[in-house]
């Protein structure tokens, strides 16, 4: 479930310094990296390394926060924000080299624009950022599963052929996943500003599945 939460009465405490936050970082660092080794060199190997350490470290930074009682808000910024940035960088170089049709890339980009504007109104209403939903987060697994996977389907190899039509369903199921997630966000957008207040009083957030 998702809730959008009053930023005052955030429950997550304002930590920093946890390994969390650390994994997120190096995650993030890694976006640049990513994005150099598919365009320059193309070295599409090491560009899979990178990628495939980043979706460990995605699942591992979630499990330590709660196996460390280390969850923040910094990190509930942090990880969605890699996860949007790896997404977005790959989906770039992949419409550069001809991976993926451009239009593939306007729709989770324009999801993207989309949700960023939900996230400012609600802001400006006085609620902090939705909760990631599970929608969302099984958007992101495919897609990144896709991405290795239409990586290794470049070329006339045996594995890039079996490779190739798994890897172009991972990505049609992951993008409808992530324009789904995204119509949630507005939904819950809507219903936090038609309805801002619970039986208390305070400004309460929206739920979705």
């Amino acid at each position: 479930m998702a809730q959008a939460a009053e930023v005052r009465g955030a429950e997550r405490p304002d930590r920093l310094l946890t390994v969390p936050n650390l994994l997120s970082v190096i995650r993030l660092a890694g976006v640049p990296l990513f994005l150099w080794l598919l365009l320059g060199p193309r070295a599409d190997g090491w560009a899979l390394v990178v990628l495939t350490a980043s979706g460990i470290t995605d699942w591992l930074d979630g499990k330590l926060a709660r196996w460390l009682n280390q969850t923040s808000r910094l990190g509930s910024l942090l990880d969605p924000a890699a996860d949007r940035l790896y997404t977005l960088a790959t989906v770039v170089a992949f419409v550069i080299r001809g991976i993926v049709p451009w239009w593939v890339a306007a729709v989770l980009v324009g999801r993207d624009v989309l949700v960023a504007g939900c996230l400012a109104v609600l802001r400006r209403a006085g609620f902090a950022p939705p909760e990631v939903t599970y929608i969302g987060k099984a958007a992101t697994f495919a897609l990144l599963y896709a991405f290795p996977l239409l990586l290794l389907a470049q070329g006339a190899s045996a594995a890039a052929t079996v490779a190739r039509p798994v890897g172009y369903a991972f990505t049609i199921w992951g993008s409808l996943l992530f324009v789904w997630s995204g119509l949630l966000y507005v939904i819950q957008t809507l219903r936090a500003i038609q309805n801002p207040t619970s039986d208390g009083g305070s400004p309460s957030g929206v739920r979705s599945d």
